[in-house]
């Protein structure tokens, strides 16, 4: 359904209630659940004018625009105008039926890849009849009110109603790169440009800092972005690199099998045969080396594969990425949530020389404190209780009924809060006045905050090392003491034991403020700050990690980590997991900052931890691995991942806890946020990339072994061994079926080795020999039957057989070949079904005439048979004599 343009309004020179009212919609519970379903229904889902998908019908007429086609055709026609009627309407049988299969594997393919986008839709955060929802966002309507966060894709246009710090990057609208402030308190005039509308945020934005709700105005083709969208003209898919090597290697065939083909007329009609019976079968003999099929192949092999590959977890977002995600040699990813749980336990805290030990695990709020041992109360000491207190006020996490919902930093340290009887009432007891998000600059969160007396203070959690810095005093026993120099070290390896220990730790600090420094900016705020404790965080490694850790470096994959956490915890993590390896080593941000690009990348090869990384390390990281060569994947999760993931060759987001600016700029996304889904994509990607040569081997052996077999006959002046209808029948059946199933074959259960070079010389090797094989095998049955005394019917028959035959055989070659320890079911299908169609030529009733077959005795099976079985086993020998001594086992 096209969307309804809705009426354009200024509403960016309405008040916040104005807008509210015409929208008919309430300021805090937002639209009831009864409104909905009708709007959506009049005016359309939220999403640009997309047009019907073709009709079956349009596309088998779209498989007749192919050139190869087309020589059909006007060999059938031309058929046809010499009386050959039956031969006429034989090709054009052929002809509609590979439409047919052309036809209903562009509609496999479209569907699987509509299948796909669906999975891949943006979700918006609202609210409807007082309650928060998480919705696809082609459901948003005018009047809903949405839920901005940094990192989040704005859904629709929406007058702002309230903010905090609201920042805008508006570069897909406007072209400006940097980040617009916003701010809905006051309505603008009516002339105002779009770009300088900052009471208003539009569809395809994203949110950089702040935090924001608004009212949905405009939705779909009505939004400022559906407009500009109204004015394009559709784009056609760019081709894979793999697409367009594939259409450049055809291009070659062809030139060369027209050569052949043309030569081979000629050759036969100067030795006296029939001109339009040798012309008639140049055309379809050069119809059946072409591999017109090719392509349909390639479509199919990264369907299936995407499609196991969404199966698995993993979303590709652009076809180019699952190629290289096979040629993948370093994989730098994040630790928190990727490598490890992200489900965060408070066990241990830290203040003034003493340390606590937590028990419970998970987001359940029981637990008892000991210290040396002995189980103690919270309440009785006056540094744990502060530590918690302040880790709850400064804490976005809501505990509610159905469970903790947050950053899982923040669940933690409030169920670590709640176990020491810091509930919801002791928060309640102070006011929120400020709130300075955690950055990856600062390395701090705080809040500023009122208590009931109407005093002010800032208190703040963050990395130790930024904390400390800005520490001046310590609280101790419940007195305040100068934070020296010596105090800052035994805080510092207090931290490092914690770290030691695969904890992830986060210090806290607090000072009292005045009125009229609530304003002050953030980096002036957090100073002179008195240092609280620290709190150590137990996140263990998720289920399968060991496993696909050891899985790449068997691959020949380097596994980089990429933390933000002390470089102590990275390295016990790493231990864990097996990816530190005895000669790995670690590198800091701070160090990183004293390395130019050039010292960078000359170590690049020797690190196998980075901590406390920012976004910008990130980017020079990424940057440097590509300058020596290697193809980089990289994850992220934050807005501020956004260009280190751009720029890696595999870009990769994390679909639960990652941004729409993330993911956006990902070429896959992960929707269970696990570094085992990405060794499966990476090995999916491989085993996509082998099928399809595979693919290619099989069918490319074929033709040759086909042109090969014609040409002998015509250089020995002999009848071809195949006739136009049988040429065109053994193209159908070899090439459709079992092409099809060694291109959609799931991996096996190992890594493929990576080959940048898609054919290498050896295969190519292999695949003529194969080819030559087959054509002198076929030609040879087909000379030999005739110097018995058999008929031209039954020498053709046998060729034609034979032929088939062993392509049959070829394609369980193939399968070996590539890797697969058993052959899929659909492979036997495919060859059963291809075999089938070979014998219903030969002995189903009528057929005889149409493809000049007749039945086969016995004997002859037995011949044909034990020439595609010794073929191939002579395939085998020889392919294995002509391998580089280095790979032969």
């Amino acid at each position: 359904m096209k969307n309804f343009v809705q009426p354009v309004k200024p509403w960016h020179a309405l008040t916040a209630e104005e807008t509210i009212h015409e929208l008919h919609s309430h300021l805090n519970q937002g639209l009831t659940c009864d409104q909905t379903p009708g709007m959506l229904d009049t005016l359309g889902p939220n999403q640009f004018y997309q047009p019907p998908p073709a009709s079956l019908l349009a596309r088998f007429f779209s498989q007749l625009k192919d050139f190869m086609i087309q020589l059909l055709l006007g060999a059938s026609i031309v058929s046809f105008v010499l009386g050959e009627r039956v031969d006429a309407v034989t090709i054009l049988g052929i002809v509609c039926l590979e439409s047919f299969i052309g036809m209903i594997q562009e509609h496999h393919a479209e569907q699987a890849l509509a299948a796909l986008k669906e999975l891949a839709a943006p979700v918006a955060r609202v609210t409807r009849e007082g309650k928060n929802l998480l919705i696809p966002a082609r459901e948003i309507v005018p009047g809903d009110l949405i839920l901005l966060e940094p990192g989040d894709r704005v859904p629709a246009d929406a007058r702002l109603i309230e903010g905090s710090s609201l920042e805008v990057e508006e570069a897909a609208l406007t072209g400006e790169s940097l980040s617009v402030a916003k701010e809905g308190n006051r309505s603008l005039p009516e002339e105002t440009a779009v770009a300088d509308r900052n009471n208003m945020v539009f569809m395809g934005t994203h949110v950089t800092g702040g935090r924001a709700k608004a009212t949905v105005v405009n939705t779909g083709m009505s939004t400022e972005m559906g407009r500009i969208a109204a004015l394009l003209e559709n784009t056609e898919e760019e081709s894979t690199p793999l697409q367009k090597y594939l259409d450049q290697l055809g291009k070659q065939i062809t030139s060369g099998c027209l050569a052949v083909c043309a030569c081979m007329v000629i050759m036969g009609c100067l030795r006296g045969q029939s001109r339009f019976h040798m012309l008639r079968t140049g055309i379809s003999l050069a119809v059946g080396a072409i591999p017109e099929g090719l392509p349909a192949v390639v479509t199919i092999a990264l369907a299936f594969g995407v499609g196991r590959m969404v199966k698995g977890n993993a979303i590709i977002r652009r076809l180019p990425a699952v190629e290289n995600l096979g040629n993948t040699q370093v994989i730098c990813t994040d630790k928190t949530g990727t490598l490890t749980k992200n489900e965060m336990t408070v066990k241990q805290v830290y203040s003034s020389g003493k340390t606590w030990h937590v028990t419970g695990s998970g987001y359940t709020p029981e637990g008892e404190f000991f210290l040396d041992g002995e189980k103690m109360i919270p309440s009785a000491d006056p540094n744990l209780l502060g530590i918690l207190t302040i880790g709850a006020l400064c804490n976005n996490a809501k505990m509610e009924k159905s469970g903790i919902a947050g950053d899982p930093t923040d669940c933690a340290v409030l169920v670590a809060a709640a176990k020491a009887g810091i509930g919801p009432e002791t928060a309640g007891a102070f006011l929120r006045r400020k709130e300075a998000p955690f950055d990856a600059t600062r390395k701090a969160m705080s809040v500023v905050c009122q208590d009931r007396e109407g005093k002010l203070a800032l208190y703040v959690k963050g990395a130790p090392e930024a904390i400390l810095e800005k520490c001046t005093k310590s609280f101790q026993d419940g007195r305040l003491e100068l934070l020296t120099p010596e105090k800052k070290k035994e805080i510092s390896a207090a931290g490092e034991s914690m770290a030691d220990n695969a904890l992830r730790v986060i210090a806290t600090a607090y000072k009292t403020i005045r009125p009229s420094g609530i304003n002050e900016d953030p980096s002036v705020l957090e100073e002179n700050l008195i240092f609280s404790g620290l709190l150590g965080m137990e996140d263990p490694p998720k289920q399968g990690v060991v496993e696909a850790v050891a899985a790449c470096h068997e691959a020949g994959i380097k596994v980089i980590m990429v933390t933000g956490d002390h470089v102590h915890t990275g390295e016990a993590i790493a231990r864990q997991i097996g990816l530190l390896t005895p000669v790995g080593k670690s590198l800091t941000g701070n160090q990183l900052d004293h390395l130019d690009d050039k010292d960078l990348a000359a170590m690049i090869d020797e690190v196998e931890i980075f901590a406390r990384t920012s976004p910008e390390h990130k980017l020079r990281i990424v940057k440097a691995f590509k300058s020596k060569g290697y193809i980089v994947a990289m994850t992220g999760d934050g807005v501020n991942d956004a260009p280190a993931v751009k720029e890696a060759d595999i870009g990769i987001a994390m679909g639960r806890s990652g941004t729409d600016v993330t993911s956006a700029s990902a070429d896959v996304v992960l929707t269970d946020d696990n570094f085992p889904t990405i060794v499966l994509a990476i090995k999916e990607g491989r085993g996509i990339k082998e099928n399809i040569r595979t693919s290619i081997r099989y069918v490319l052996a074929g033709n040759f072994g086909e042109v090969l077999a014609m040409f002998l006959a015509v250089l020995a002046g002999q009848p071809v061994p195949l006739i136009p209808n049988q040429i065109l029948w053994v193209n159908l059946v070899t090439e459709s079926f079992p092409a099809l199933a060694l291109g959609g074959a799931p991996p096996g259960s190992h890594f493929i080795p990576a080959n940048r070079r898609f054919m290498d010389r050896h295969q190519w090797r292999g695949l003529f020999l194969r080819g030559l094989l087959a054509g002198a095998a076929t030609y040879g049955i087909f000379a030999f039957s005739l110097r018995s005394g058999a008929s031209l019917v039954k020498a053709r028959t046998l060729g034609f057989a034979s032929l088939i035959l062993n392509q049959m055989f070829h394609a369980f070659d193939c399968n070996a070949a590539s890797g697969q320890k058993k052959h899929p079911r659909e492979l036997f299908m495919a060859v059963g079904l291809s075999t089938a169609l070979m014998l219903g030529a030969i002995y189903f009733p009528g057929c005889g005439p149409v493809f000049s077959t007749v039945p086969l005795r016995g004997t002859d099976w037995l011949m044909v048979l034990l020439s595609a079985g010794v073929l191939g086993r002579l395939d085998l020998v020889l392919r294995h004599l002509s391998l580089p001594p280095a790979t032969k086992t």
